[in-house]
């Protein structure tokens, strides 16, 4: 069921046209401006570099940063890992292809643990339902990396992509927030 509901959404996401997710992102971008936490010089968040046709852009990374927070993005460390390493975000002139093609920044690689820094994550999903589900790429790197974090949790994803409800497995962990293009922040469960 999960495997097809990724590749349905995988492919209206694949169908949109390059302006809109273009609009889209810089959308999501905008929308840090009046996030509903607390963003200053002493926080730190962990977010992601979308992949693909993923919602977002390194924009939102750049907001984050103009509002003076240290972020965090993953970096896949290299053999059969189990969770994701983090390594700090200082522009996008800092990032080079990583493993499996993704974009990872060139600087230090702080751990797995430094995560637990973050006091807002920012997770990539095909779609989250309105209790929280998450339904991610299917090999579970955020739901490990998310086991016990103290941090707001906020999936971002394409407004038609927050549904009534999804499959859940035991071990998916739920977001408490969802962050969209044109809703922007809202809270769920």
């Amino acid at each position: 069921m999960k495997r097809r509901l990724r590749t349905e959404f995988e492919e209206r996401r694949i169908s949109r046209s390059f302006p809109v997710r273009q609009r889209a992102a810089a959308d999501l971008a905008e929308w840090i401006y009046s996030a509903p936490f607390r963003l200053e010089y002493d926080v730190t968040v962990a977010a992601y570099i979308p992949f693909g046709a993923e919602p977002g852009s390194p924009a939102l990374l750049d907001a984050l940063i103009d509002r003076g927070v240290t972020v965090l993005v993953p970096a896949v460390p290299g053999g059969e890992p189990t969770t994701l390493d983090w390594v700090r975000y200082d522009g996008a002139d800092s990032l080079t292809r990583g493993r499996w093609g993704l974009l990872e920044p060139t600087g230090e690689r702080l751990g797995t643990d430094a995560v637990r820094a973050a006091s807002v994550v920012f997770v990539p999903a095909y779609a989250v339902d309105k209790s929280g589900t998450r339904l991610g790429r299917g090999a579970g790197y955020y739901d490990r990396t998310l086991i016990g974090l103290a941090a707001d949790v906020v999936a971002v994803v394409f407004d038609d992509e927050v549904v009534e409800s999804l499959p859940a497995a035991p071990h998916d962990v739920r977001v408490g927030w969802v962050l969209t293009p044109g809703g922007g922040f809202r809270e769920l469960g």
